[in-house]
């Protein structure tokens, strides 16, 4: 039996797309095995999805100082459909911004709160270009959450 981690996002930036992409690659390093992965853009991302997931990791840039509209529509179609289901579950997430990204750590963190979500890693919040540090860290962040599914 696998553990199924659930990959929301929304990248409408080629920043964000690259850092999707070392989160994503980050969930199959090796030594990760037994990990479904599921990549879902937040805007087709479904209650049935997370409901199906054991984890969920998200990503979003930081516009006008919240979460993307795509990904706070994501939370507001999941709310209340697994609103008890999922307690317990762990998360993690990357927010990237041109020049902050504190208003969407705050949402992120305070509707994974009510959710009753445990944060498994810290987050990944980046301001400014993408660089191999950036990478590094996201494909570390991926990585992170598959491996605590192992565990689990």
């Amino acid at each position: 039996m696998s553990a199924h981690l659930l990959v929301v996002h929304h990248t409408p930036s080629p920043a964000v797309q690259e850092i999707l992409e070392a989160a994503v690659s980050g969930t199959h390093a090796e030594g990760i095995e037994g990990v479904e992965v599921e990549v879902r853009p937040a805007l087709s991302a479904t209650a049935s999805d997370l409901l199906a997931a054991d984890g969920v990791l998200l990503g979003t840039p930081a516009n006008i100082g919240y979460m993307s509209g795509a990904l706070k529509h994501f939370f507001d179609t999941v709310y209340y459909p697994t609103l008890e289901a999922k307690t317990g579950m762990p998360y993690g997430y990357w927010v990237h911004g041109n020049n902050d990204t504190e208003g969407a750590r705050r949402g992120i963190e305070s509707i994974a709160q009510a959710l009753g979500w445990v944060m498994a890693a810290q987050p990944l919040l980046v301001t400014g270009p993408v660089d191999k540090s950036v990478r590094e860290a996201a494909f570390e962040l991926g990585g992170t959450l598959a491996a605590t599914l192992m565990e689990a």
